[in-house]
C-alpha cells in the first residue's frame, strides 16, 4: 500500500498525544446493501462490509480511518484489490455562533489497485454548517478515482438533516460531480438522495432512496464483470451501523 502525506500526519499527530485521556475515540462498524458514494454503486449494487475509526483532538483536530469492501477496481481491466481505505485528517468549529466549518485532507487508498493512472485519490475539502444545512467542497489534488488528466475535478454538495419525531432524522442530500479531462462528459453527473434513520442504543439503521443523472453507457461494471449494469440508477439502500 502507497503512503500518503495525510497517513504520516496522522501517525505523527497522534504521536505527540501526552495521553488518550486528552482524545475522543470512536469506532464504528456496520454494513449495507449497496455501497454508493456520491451516487455510483462501488460494489456492482452488492453488500458491502464497512468500519472505521475517529480520534477527536484537542482545538477541533480530528484525525480518522475508514474502509469498505468494493468490487470497481477488479471490474477495470488490468484493475486489482477489493479494499477502499479512507485516511482523513483536518479541524472543525465556529466561524460565529451558529456558524460551523469543518476543513481537511481525504486520501483515498486503493491497495494494490494497479491501475494507470492509479485510482487512489487526495482531495482537499471545506465545509460550512449553519443549523440544519451544510454545503461542502471538495478538490481532487491528483487524478480522480483513475480518471486520466482529472486533477483538479471538484464535488460540491448540498445536504441537511431534520428531525422528524420519534427519533428519526430526515436527510436530503444533492451533489454535482465534476470529472476534468478527456472523459469529462460522460463522467461529470449530479447526484441525490433522500434518507431516514434511527438510532437504536447505538445501533443506527437507514433507508435511503440515491440516484444520479450520470452516463448510463459510461459507469458500468464492463467487460470483466460481464455486466452492463448501470451503476448509478435509483434505488434503495438499507444500512446499519453500530458506534461504540
Amino acid at each position: 500500500m502507497n503512503k500518503s502525506s495525510l497517513a504520516l500526519a496522522a501517525v505523527l499527530a497522534l504521536g505527540s498525544l501526552p495521553s488518550l485521556s486528552y482524545a475522543q475515540f470512536s469506532a464504528n462498524i456496520g454494513a449495507v446493501t449497496d455501497y454508493r458514494y456520491r451516487g455510483i454503486s462501488q460494489t456492482r449494487m452488492k453488500p458491502a462490509l464497512q468500519g472505521g475509526l475517529d480520534y477527536g483532538l484537542p482545538g477541533g483536530f480530528y484525525v480518522g480511518t475508514w474502509l469498505s469492501t468494493i468490487k470497481w477496481i477488479e471490474d477495470i481491466p488490468g484493475g486489482n484489490g477489493n479494499i477502499e481505505l479512507d485516511l482523513y485528517g483536518g479541524v472543525k468549529g465556529e466561524v460565529m455562533p451558529g456558524l460551523g466549518f469543518d476543513v481537511g485532507l481525504l486520501r483515498y487508498e486503493y491497495p494494490s489497485n494497479d491501475l494507470n493512472p492509479s485510482a487512489s485519490t487526495t482531495e482537499v475539502y471545506g465545509a460550512l454548517t449553519y443549523g440544519p444545512v451544510t454545503g461542502k467542497y471538495s478538490h481532487a489534488l491528483t487524478n480522480t478515482f483513475g480518471n486520466p488528466d482529472s486533477k483538479n475535478s471538484f464535488y460540491f454538495d448540498l445536504s441537511a438533516g431534520f428531525d422528524i419525531g420519534s427519533g428519526i432524522t430526515f436527510t436530503p442530500h444533492i451533489g454535482y460531480q465534476k470529472i476534468k479531462g478527456p472523459n469529462e462528459d460522460a463522467a461529470s453527473y449530479t447526484d441525490y438522495s433522500l434518507s431516514l434513520s434511527k438510532d437504536f442504543s447505538g445501533f443506527l439503521v437507514g433507508a435511503a432512496l440515491v440516484g444520479t443523472d450520470a452516463d448510463d453507457t459510461f459507469y458500468v461494471p464492463g467487460a470483466n464483470a460481464n455486466s452492463t449494469k448501470f451503476l448509478g440508477k435509483a434505488g434503495v439502500v438499507l444500512s446499519v451501523k453500530y458506534t461504540f
